[in-house]
């Protein structure tokens, strides 16, 4: 192996909250360090919300071929059956309050055990997996006020991440106001993975990725409860570092799934053959780094536990399970970031050119859903 590898995988955090993916108000400056020093990856979504499904695509490489691998999770759950290697379980306490200091926090305790595991430079993979975001929100008080302006209410109370519906009746202020919380939990992940960067040093190759994203209220929910597949929950953000400095400052526009990035992996530091795949098993993107392209793919299906969803370049189509006939709902990517604006009765042609592929995805049968054609004006938005 050319060099040690560390993993970093994030299960909550959504890509549009990152300064790297166009966000403005909230600040991540470890984030955007790696950013400049690797490729970000514009175009990842993951194929389900379960967060166990996501890792085993990531590191299903590391199953073929076991290597001095280090884990140090607070999810226990999470690494059973995907890799080998010395778990270290950090485990996460239920906050009745905000922390008094980041080292108190579950997310500052997990990241201090990874830095320890990181700085003994006795394994060859290090992946930590953080899944609190999820469920507790204790930053210190300054975190928690800092996206607060003078005349916002002031945070809401409590420390436990919240899961509550958002109808036309909830106050917005209440909305508003754990939104900026929310914001002030993703600053203190940003510092507290700083320590496990630092303490890796020069010659890692760095992988830091989201899992899940965090509904924030955009759509009935606000919190880690069931979402249909819209883009708050499924796109994800994507930062490969590569020891040697290739890619540095770029971006990778096409569409990226945890596998291609496993499969990535696998061949570019873990030098392990990459078998053949079926296209929802994965792809290496490896020859970004030879060749400066890569092909891209044409779609990435997702099965949630409230619909699927069917995401080209241009589109992205939700199936809705519904009483009499599934609900079609489709918003026009890269405008529509946020699945603001459902376009559905406006093109109908482009939701019958995905319609089979839904269906297919519904069924359950994966070789049709990601094999198929698509149908003329699927690929595009003209």
């Amino acid at each position: 192996m050319p060099g040690p590898l560390l993993v970093v995988t994030i299960d909550r955090l959504p890509a549009w909250i990152l300064p790297a993916y166009g966000a403005t108000w909230v600040a991540t400056p470890c984030i955007d360090r790696l950013a400049a020093r690797g490729v970000v990856f514009d175009g990842a979504v993951c194929e389900s919300d379960d967060p166990r499904d996501v890792v085993r695509g990531l590191l299903a490489w590391a199953a073929r071929r076991p290597a001095a691998m280090a884990v140090v999770t607070d999810d226990p759950a999470v690494p059973k059956g995907v890799c080998h290697g010395d778990v270290t379980v950090v485990a996460s306490s239920p906050p009745q309050q905000p922390a008094a200091d980041e080292p108190s926090t579950n997310l500052g305790r997990l990241f201090a055990a990874a830095a320890a595991v990181v700085g003994q430079r006795r394994h060859e993979v290090v992946w930590c997996h953080a899944s609190s975001l999820g469920t507790s929100w204790d930053a210190p008080a300054e975190l928690r006020e800092a996206y607060v302006d003078p005349d916002d209410p002031p945070p809401p109370a409590g420390a436990a991440a919240p899961d509550l519906s958002v109808t036309p009746d909830t106050d917005p202020d209440l909305v508003v106001g754990l939104r900026h919380v929310f914001a002030g939990q993703v600053t203190l992940l940003d510092r507290c993975l700083g320590r496990v960067v630092d303490a890796a040093g020069d010659g890692w190759t760095i992988l830091v990725v989201g899992v899940r994203g965090m509904p924030l209220g955009l759509h009935g929910r606000l919190g880690p409860g069931p979402l249909p597949p819209y883009s708050e929950l499924v796109r994800l953000p994507a930062i490969l570092v590569d020891a040697a400095g290739r890619m540095a400052g770029q971006r990778y526009a096409g569409l990226v799934t945890a596998s291609d990035l496993g499969e990535t992996l696998a061949e570019t530091v873990a030098q392990a053959a990459t078998p053949p795949h079926e296209p929802w098993r994965g792809r290496s993107l490896a020859s970004l780094f030879r060749e400066w392209t890569a092909t891209s793919r044409d779609r990435v299906i997702v099965t949630g536990s409230l619909g699927v969803a069917v995401v080209t370049s241009a589109w992205h189509l939700i199936r809705l399970p519904h009483d009499e006939e599934p609900l079609l709902r489709l918003f026009a990517k890269p405008d529509d970031c946020f699945d603001l604006c459902d376009v559905a009765d406006r093109c109908p042609g482009v939701v019958e050119a995905l319609r089979s592929v839904a269906e297919a995805a519904a069924a359950g049968d994966h070789p049709r859903a990601w094999t198929m054609p698509l149908g003329a004006g699927a690929e595009s938005a003209d």
